[in-house]
């Protein structure tokens, strides 16, 4: 897990270098389609069609979509904001995912857990600071990919079993190239790729992939109560990032802000684990 965050983090840093000479859109076509053939050509090694009928399912279908807005808006916030910023309120889907499964799934979470979700939200407004002169608009992107990311994980816990993580590879990365062609149009017109950019996108690919195996693994092999915390350490990647690659400054509300969605969410999960598997 902590290898797959670390991957992401690079992934993020590289399409953040990308998109200050391509527009967004193009970053994300390419990325997408070096993705999908990446995806395709491992389910055909392992004698898996690439495509299947059971993508056009209604979970499938939402899960596309909420897949686009995510995408959509984080190389959105990741061009426009801090990297340490976006990634930071990107710490809040777990909380925003509990909340959903409550909504559609009808799922229960007692009170603890409910307060562990309003002090993971309390976090979010700290690095966010609303009505103050610290604010930024253009962090609201990064809110909104939130949302996005935070549907596409409900959906897929309605995914049929018979789809393998290459197939959904397949179709996540499949997204983005969908997601490119809608901010094409919006982010100017697409260029020439120097060497060192397509250097840059290759690279970016590499990691993407790599991180979503190491992802897929950790989720399948380990307890996931005992390895999904370390998600957070996506965060400490990406600060560190920010701020020895682009030279971003972490404030006093975003490494506040930032603490308390990463403990807040770390409580909810713990309080989410039956209690033998809370005892030392």
């Amino acid at each position: 897990m902590v290898l797959a965050m670390a991957g992401f983090a690079v992934e993020d840093s590289l399409l953040k270098i990308a998109a200050a000479s391509l527009p967004p859109g193009q970053v994300l076509i390419v990325f997408g389609i070096i993705g999908t053939a990446v995806f395709a050509a491992l389910a055909i090694l392992a004698g898996e069609p690439p495509l299947t009928r059971a993508m056009a399912g209604r979970a499938m279908v939402l899960r596309s979509l909420s897949e686009v807005v995510g995408r959509l808006f984080y190389i959105l916030a990741i061009t426009l904001t801090p990297l340490s910023t976006a990634s930071a309120i990107l710490q809040a889907t777990p909380l925003v995912v509990m909340v959903g499964a409550v909504l559609l799934f009808g799922e229960t979470i007692g009170p603890r857990r409910w307060l562990a979700v309003a002090v993971g939200f309390a976090g979010v407004l700290l690095i966010l600071r609303p009505g103050t002169e610290g604010f930024g608009a253009l962090s609201l992107l990064a809110v909104v990919a939130m949302l996005g990311f935070a549907g596409r994980d409900l959906a897929t816990r309605a995914a049929p079993p018979s789809l393998s993580f290459r197939q959904l590879g397949v179709l996540g990365f499949a997204m983005l190239i969908v997601a490119g062609l809608i901010a094409l149009p919006f982010g100017g017109r697409p260029v020439a790729p120097d060497a060192a950019t397509w250097t840059g996108l290759l690279a970016a690919s590499a990691m993407g992939v790599a991180a979503y195996t190491f992802l897929t693994l950790a989720m399948r092999t380990g307890q996931v109560g005992a390895v999904t915390p370390f998600r957070y350490t996506r965060l400490v990647f990406a600060m560190i990032a920010g701020v020895a690659v682009f030279g971003e400054t972490l404030d006093a509300g975003t490494i506040v802000g930032s603490t308390v969605v990463i403990l807040a969410g770390i409580a909810a999960l713990r309080l989410s684990r039956p209690p033998a598997l809370q005892s030392p």
